[in-house]
C-alpha cells in the first residue's frame, strides 16, 4: 500500500501534470467552437455570413471546406498563411486522425476535422480563449487513502461491447474487457471499464451520488493500470472532470448505466465553475 505522504505527493503531481495539458495552448480550455459540416461547400473565417463563424481575430475569410461523398477538401483563401503539422498548406484533402498530422494552424488558431458516427465536424481550438486565460484551478477532495480502492477483475469470456452514450444524442460500441468489482463501507459496487485503441490502462466513465452538488453533474472520468493477479487499483483521488466540464463544444461520452454508483465518491476533482 502507498503511504499516505507518498500517496498526496503522487496525486499532485499527477495533478499538476494534468493542469499542465489542460491548460496548454491546444488544451481543452482553448476549445472554442464545433461545426457540423454539410454536403458541399463549408465556408469559414470571422465574418458573420460564414457558414462557420470563427472568433473576431480570425480573417473575415479563411477558406472553403467542402465535403463530398465522405471526404473533406479545403480550399484556403488568397492571402492566409495556413499550416499543416507546421508547415505551409494551401489546400487539399484533410484527414480525421484528430493527430499533429492533420492540425491546421492560423495564429493563435488550431482546428481539424473530427468524425462522430456518420457526422463529420471543424473543431477549433484558440490559444487565446478566454476560458484559457480566465482558468483559476479545480477544487478537489483531500487526498485519502481510503479512496483507493483494491478490485476484483472479472474478464469477460467473450469479446464484449459497452453501450456508451454520449453528449450528441448517440450511443457509441466500446470494447469493455470485463468488470472490476470493489467494496466501499462494506457494499459491493461494480464497473465496466473499456479500453482504447492502442491503450494498456483501463479507461472508466462513472457516475456517483456527489454530481448531485459537489462534483459535474455528468459524471467524471478514471484511468486505472491493467489487471495484475486479477486485482485492478482504482484510485479515485484521480477521476477528473470531462472536457464538457470546461467547453460547450466537447463531445463527451457519459457513463453507462452500469457505472452509476449509488455511493458518494468523495475524492478527485469537483465541480469547475457553474457546471
Amino acid at each position: 500500500m502507498t503511504k499516505p505522504n507518498e500517496l498526496e505527493a503522487d496525486t499532485n503531481a499527477w495533478h499538476q501534470k494534468r493542469i499542465a495539458n489542460l491548460t496548454a495552448e491546444d488544451g481543452w480550455l482553448s476549445l472554442v467552437g464545433l461545426h457540423w459540416l454539410k454536403e458541399g461547400a463549408n465556408r469559414f473565417g470571422s465574418a458573420r455570413d460564414n457558414d462557420f463563424v470563427f472568433p473576431r481575430t480570425a480573417p473575415a475569410r479563411i477558406g472553403t471546406l467542402t465535403l463530398k461523398e465522405g471526404k473533406v477538401t479545403l480550399s484556403v483563401e488568397e492571402g492566409i498563411a495556413l499550416t499543416r503539422a507546421g508547415r505551409p498548406f494551401s489546400g487539399g484533402e484533410l484527414g480525421e486522425s484528430e493527430g499533429e498530422e492533420d492540425m491546421l494552424s492560423l495564429g493563435s488558431l488550431h482546428f481539424y476535422v473530427i468524425r462522430r458516427g456518420e457526422r463529420l465536424g471543424l473543431r477549433v481550438k484558440d490559444a487565446k480563449a478566454e476560458a484559457r486565460q480566465k482558468f483559476h484551478g479545480i477544487a478537489r477532495y483531500p487526498v485519502s487513502e481510503a479512496w483507493r480502492v483494491e478490485g476484483r477483475f472479472e474478464p469477460a469470456t467473450t469479446p464484449r461491447k459497452l453501450a456508451v452514450p454520449n453528449v450528441l444524442g448517440s450511443v457509441d460500441e466500446m470494447d469493455s474487457p470485463g468488470t472490476i468489482v470493489f467494496t466501499v463501507d462494506g457494499k459491493e459496487y461494480r464497473l465496466d471499464p473499456t479500453r482504447e485503441p492502442g491503450e494498456d490502462k483501463l479507461f472508466i466513465i462513472f457516475a456517483d451520488l456527489t454530481n448531485r452538488t459537489e462534483t459535474y453533474g455528468a459524471g467524471r472520468f478514471l484511468y486505472a493500470d491493467p489487471p495484475k493477479d486479477g486485482k485492478v487499483v482504482l484510485d479515485f483521488n484521480r477521476a477528473y472532470n470531462p472536457p464538457c466540464a470546461f467547453s460547450p463544444y466537447a463531445t463527451c461520452p457519459l457513463p453507462p448505466s452500469r457505472n452509476r454508483l449509488k455511493v458518494r465518491v468523495e475524492a478527485g476533482e469537483k465541480r469547475y465553475g457553474d457546471h
